[in-house]
């Protein structure tokens, strides 16, 4: 049977890309896994792997040619499901064809796409389809979590849903199939649609399974399990393939050989890898880090373990511009643009930075080098029901308060509703963590890596102060810590950025002066 591949999505919003390579030719017998071109994005160079086994029979694009995401990139002839398994391949991968389908129409798996800079799987959380319901083009068909956001995966082509390959709960690969739909053809035969014991099996070939270390070698999930079920430590595998990628070939090969190294023993009876709700043991009960959370935690300790952290703290008078923006609130205030204390501190903020441009860089790792960035891309932390989440509002020197206001109110609700985009989440440059609006009035914030400071606002406080006639007054308060990089930035640097800051916020006719 000929089978064209389709080009997937390789990028958070790449359409297209130039063919550079192609690693096979026509006639050329692949296996799966097996490197077949190299495309050039707009943001790197990607390289494409087979899917399945087979012969190459076309080539559709040639070299320096511009290929179009969800198009046929080359064909392949694969083994019909009518034939004898070959065997190299797992008996249990048995193939029966879909339920008969109308004239015309055939079943397509539809193969879940990158949702995101570095993700290679996702938590299914809800499917909003069944099967055999009949969908419409862009119908949203079922929520997933990446470890940054809740995405919704919608239908590329209208149809029937034939089969879902995962349950509510368990986690879908990328590039790997996520449901199957019948859908208007040219011919009148259908494509085969796998038992629910295929999904199983070619799901669960993708799937991390227990935590046992690997070891580093360069191989595909469905690899790294096979050498798994034989106590295989695959890093001491000889691979046949581009940069040593070790291929299934290359674990029967070793196993041929009878040189197997065994891996480390499983430190844990209990797999929760894949669980929805918490596992109880006699120990306690055990719950997966996973989504956010998971990277949430890598983060933090890769910050803290690279960045020397000093704190700075002072406090700051909010009452003249808390009375500014309750007057300018009922003038300005809608359902699209809610006027909080957020657009004045991030204002004010950029105008700082005008000065101090060294809080809003970048340092490389080797700490030789520094960036200093035009663009203040100034992130906010919220504390969503999916965890932690921080986006950012784009270029905030060049917008003004209301502008700043319009993009937090929509950052804020798709951030507590799961729902943030991506592009939202990255290219931040500096972060504001309000910690005050849960009740703490002084922290030490963990800088946002790669940026290089941040500060944690802390609640507003009626406290006594004296004013310049020597008389006390009740004023409202407010503590604020900063977190900075003490490679690049000292004490001194950040205070004085602090009081400019600092004046903005106290003085708000200041920053009216200041706004260009």
């Amino acid at each position: 049977m000929i089978k064209d591949f389709i080009l997937p999505d390789i990028g958070e919003g790449v359409v297209e890309c130039e063919l550079v390579e192609w690693l096979v030719e026509e006639g050329d017998i692949v296996v799966e896994d097996q490197p077949i071109a190299d495309v050039m994005t707009d943001k790197a160079l990607v390289q494409i792997p087979a899917p399945n086994p087979g012969k190459i029979v076309k080539l559709y694009y040639a070299k320096g040619d511009i290929a179009i995401v969800h198009q046929p990139l080359y064909a392949v002839e694969v083994e019909d499901e009518g034939e004898s398994t070959p065997a190299s391949a797992p008996v249990e991968q048995s193939v029966e064809t879909a339920p008969v389908v109308a004239s015309g129409t055939q079943i397509e798996d539809f193969l879940l796409p990158d949702i995101g800079e570095g993700i290679v799987e996702c938590e299914l959380v809800e499917w909003l389809v069944e099967e055999g319901d009949e969908v419409v083009e862009d119908q949203p068909i079922a929520d997933v979590m990446t470890d940054k956001a809740l995405v919704q995966i919608p239908a590329m082509k209208p149809g029937k849903i034939a089969k879902l390959y995962y349950a509510k709960g368990e986690i879908a690969i990328v590039h790997q199939p996520l449901f199957a739909i019948e859908v208007e053809g040219e011919g009148n035969v259908a494509a085969p649609v796998a038992t629910t014991e295929v999904a199983r099996e070619a799901k669960a070939a993708s799937m991390p399974s227990e935590p046992v270390r690997q070891g580093k070698a360069l191989a595909s999930p469905a690899v790294r399990r096979m050498a798994r079920m034989h106590d295989l430590d695959i890093s001491t595998v000889k691979g046949t393939g581009k940069n040593g990628r070790v291929y299934k070939t290359d674990i029967e090969a070793h196993l041929a050989d009878g040189s197997v190294t065994p891996v480390a023993p499983k430190v844990a009876e209990v797999d929760t890898s894949h669980a929805m709700v918490p596992v109880a043991t006699a120990a306690g009960r055990v719950e997966p880090i996973k989504g956010v959370k998971a990277v949430m935690a890598k983060m933090m300790q890769e910050s803290v373990s690279t960045i020397p952290h000093f704190t700075y703290c002072d406090e700051i008078d909010m009452t003249d511009l808390m009375a500014f923006r309750k007057e300018m609130k009922d003038r300005y205030s809608s359902d699209e643009l809610k006027l909080t204390m957020m657009p004045f501190f991030m204002k004010a903020l950029s105008l700082a930075i005008n000065e101090y441009p060294i809080v809003n860089s970048r340092v490389n790792e080797e700490c030789t080098e520094l960036t200093y960035l035009a663009s203040h891309n100034i992130g906010m932390a919220v504390d969503s029901k999916v965890g932690l989440l921080v986006p950012n509002v784009k270029d905030v020197q060049a917008k003004s308060i209301l502008e700043v206001a319009a993009d937090i109110t929509r950052l804020t609700n798709d951030s507590r509703s799961g729902r943030v985009a991506p592009a939202d989440l990255k290219q931040g440059t500096i972060t504001i963590s309000n910690i005050g609006a849960l009740g703490g009035t002084v922290a030490t914030p963990i800088i946002n890596k790669p940026e290089v400071a941040i500060v944690a606002l802390g609640k507003v406080q009626k406290l006594p102060r004296f004013n310049d006639k020597g008389e006390v007054e009740a004023r409202s308060i407010m503590q604020v810590s900063w977190s900075g990089d003490h490679r690049i930035i000292d004490g001194g640097t950040i205070a004085r950025f602090c009081n400019l800051w600092k004046q903005y916020l106290e003085q708000p006719q200041d920053m009216l002066m200041a706004m260009k």
